[in-house]
């Protein structure tokens, strides 16, 4: 008995998505925070900028202390008021850009 091979139509036939992905609507296209990871806006920040302009723009301890992403990030996704601080930079870069 030889085994025949399915193609991708037939095994989607069979076996359809369990949930179907919808497509960005244009206010999150131009959401410039849209697929954006607050990791990489924090990297973004420090490779233009630097952890002490970031320090004397925000003032809290892991940006002015012996900063390290790792105590930043966990800083931040913790206090809205910090992470608001660091997106508005955030904007106020990718508009200069």
């Amino acid at each position: 008995m030889a085994l025949k091979s399915k193609t991708n139509e037939g095994l989607n036939e069979e076996k359809p998505a369990k949930r179907k992905r919808r497509l960005a609507t244009e206010e999150q296209l131009n959401n410039p925070f849209h697929g954006v990871k607050l990791a990489q806006v924090l990297e973004r920040l420090v490779a233009h900028y630097g952890w002490e302009y970031l320090g004397e723009r925000v003032n809290i301890r892991c940006f002015i202390i012996n900063p390290t992403m790792k105590s930043s990030l966990g800083f931040l996704r913790r206090t809205t008021w910090a992470r608001e601080h660091v997106e508005d930079i955030y904007l106020e870069m990718v508009e200069k850009e």
